[in-house]
């Protein structure tokens, strides 16, 4: 009998030393299915399963990726376009840039007492952002980043919803006007201006404002697309030799406006008092020109109140009009509202006056949110800006010495002038006396300019000199002296190519212009929400206008004798326009 502590495994061996016939380790690795070959082919079948096992979790694990990648993509890109009756309206704050919300922000806390948690009303309806450059440049300008939005295609600066091809682009004003909506157009500029043209017009280059004109009224291969249009440029529509007409040849456009294609009009503060504030109802179609070219400064107009509206005035009485207007339709209407001139306080590096333009485009914003939030009908607000001008810095180096982290909006608070008027006011002045010494010059801009209207009381005699003996260049030198004391900095008096910023009020498919996006793809997305066929719109064009185009001016105007200079202007713009697209 085996001891009891023996152990199993000592036994085992025990009785296999008993056998007289032991199996050799080969022979028992063949019982057991373990032989060298049959385990070298298990092994390489093995090796062979893992291998086809990774591959299809690595091709799955990429399928679901670039599933979720498309799906993310088609949420952001695509949506389900709503039905029923719609109102659209599309904001632009022409040359605003990320720096202007940041210079503005910090004023309107500085100005009103706020706490720095106090925001503009556009910083709580933040969106995304813009890339900005044209087809013919990393920069671009109005005309290529206006025919970005209307057309959602990328076209040549100084375009006017014409394409790199020399071919009109059907526009979503256009389209919109065709499928049943009431559209309009409110800007602070020229209404000939390139953001507005670009709706209503399709010209070579941006220059073209008489044939722009003339089309905007309803002389175009579609007639009349428009039914408000609110701003300025009333000389354009005049003929050539007539009190406040700027136009090269005598086409009264007011007329052909008035008896051609049934349009109402008014031309100043008087007229439009009548239907604001829902005193009267607006006949559409209403055309308003209230400056000769362009509104002034939001900060020179409230000094002019009793001229000329501001933005949100135009804006609110647009809205008003044009839900009246459409209040027994299936369809709803697509207002198109330019803050014009951000931009041109830009250009002429006047922080002063930016602040209060961006101030007063951020009231309009709030007008409209109001008017959505109140209006029956469903309707979506975007804004975004074509590019930003000046390359605005919130802060400057003003001498060799380590830089303050400062800038200081009191210099701007007391400024009541822009230096724009400023520069307009020395100029009258210069026409109006015969003695232009320098010292007595330099008194009268101390006193009566740069004091006053700037609000400085530091100027330095090298100051006061430059601007006496340079008064042509006076609005930049005015600028200048209430830049640097805010310790404002500018790169340019030109545009940039930063990315600008968008803003939403949010609604059917707006992811679609979250993040950054392009400029078209702002365009395209006013289209989808609207459900309105562009391309349609384009195709007639192109087959209305042929191969020779007049682009503004009809056969039958050109009939009365305007022909032969039209076409002469046409080639010289043809000739310019290539030379922009560096064709």
């Amino acid at each position: 009998m085996a001891n009891a502590t023996t152990p199993l495994l000592a036994g085992d061996r025990r009785d296999r030393d008993a056998n007289p016939d032991p199996l050799s380790d080969s022979e028992e690795d063949t019982l057991r299915g373990q032989s060298s070959a049959t385990q070298t082919g298990r092994s390489w079948h093995t090796r062979l399963r893992e291998a086809v096992l990774f591959v299809w979790a690595l091709l799955a694990t990429a399928g679901v990726l670039v599933l979720a990648i498309w799906v993310s993509h088609q949420q952001q890109t695509s949506f389900e376009k709503p039905a029923g009756k719609r109102n659209l309206i599309f904001m632009v704050s022409d040359g605003m840039g990320p720096a202007s919300l940041s210079l503005t922000r910090s004023f309107r806390q500085y100005t009103e007492g706020l706490e720095y948690g106090n925001t503009l009303t556009l910083d709580k309806h933040f969106w995304g952002s813009s890339r900005t450059r044209s087809s013919s440049s990393l920069v671009t300008d109005s005309a290529a980043g206006a025919t970005a939005f209307s057309c959602g295609m990328k076209s040549y600066n100084g375009a006017i919803s014409m394409l790199p091809d020399s071919t009109p682009c059907g526009t979503v004003l256009e389209a919109a006007k065709r499928a049943g909506y009431k559209t309009g157009l409110v800007v602070t500029t020229d209404i000939t201006d390139a953001t507005p043209a670009c709706f209503a017009s399709h010209v070579d280059v941006r220059q073209q404002n008489d044939d722009i004109a003339v089309q905007e009224v309803g002389n175009g291969p579609l007639g009349r697309v428009v039914d408000l249009m609110f701003g300025g440029g009333r000389c354009h529509f005049l003929p050539n030799g007539t009190d406040g007409g700027c136009r090269e040849d005598n086409i009264d456009v007011v007329e052909m406006a008035k008896k051609d294609y049934g349009w109402n009009y008014i031309n100043d503060r008087a007229g439009f008092d009548e239907f604001w504030e829902g005193k009267k109802e607006v006949p559409l179609p209403i055309l308003g020109l209230f400056a000769p070219t362009d509104i002034p400064f939001e900060l020179d107009r409230r000094n002019m109140n009793d001229i000329y509206p501001s933005l949100s005035e135009m804006a609110k009485t647009a809205l008003r009009a044009l839900e009246k207007a459409t209040e027994d339709s299936d369809q709803g209407f697509f207002l198109m509202i330019e803050g014009s001139r951000i931009d041109h306080a830009g250009h002429g590096n006047d922080p002063a006056a930016q602040v209060r333009e961006v101030l007063e485009y951020d009231k309009t914003f709030k007008a409209v949110l109001d008017f959505l939030d109140e209006s029956k009908t469903p309707g979506v607000l975007v804004a975004t800006s074509d590019h930003e001008t000046g390359g605005l810095s919130v802060a400057r180096q003003v001498n060799v010495d380590y830089p303050q982290y400062l800038w200081y909006p009191a210099v701007l608070a007391n400024a009541s002038s822009s230096s724009e008027y400023l520069a307009h006011r020395l100029q009258g002045h210069l026409a109006q006396t015969s003695d232009h010494s320098v010292a007595k010059l330099k008194k009268y801009i101390n006193e009566e300019l740069v004091k006053p209207g700037l609000g400085i009381h530091d100027a330095s005699d090298e100051e006061l000199t430059t601007l006496a003996l340079g008064p042509e260049q006076a609005q930049y030198s005015f600028a200048h002296m209430i830049s640097i004391r805010a310790q404002i900095g500018w790169s340019t008096h030109g545009h940039s190519a930063v990315d600008v910023n968008i803003y939403s009020s949010g609604g059917p498919g707006t992811e679609a212009i979250r993040g950054n996006v392009e400029n078209t793809d702002v365009g395209k997305y006013l289209r989808e929400y609207l459900n309105v066929d562009v391309d349609a719109i384009t195709k007639e064009l192109n087959e209305k206008l042929g191969s020779k185009r007049t682009f503004g001016i009809s056969h039958d105007i050109a009939a009365d004798g305007t022909g032969e200079d039209h076409w002469a202007a046409h080639e010289k713009m043809e000739a310019q326009r290539l030379q922009w697209a560096g064709l």
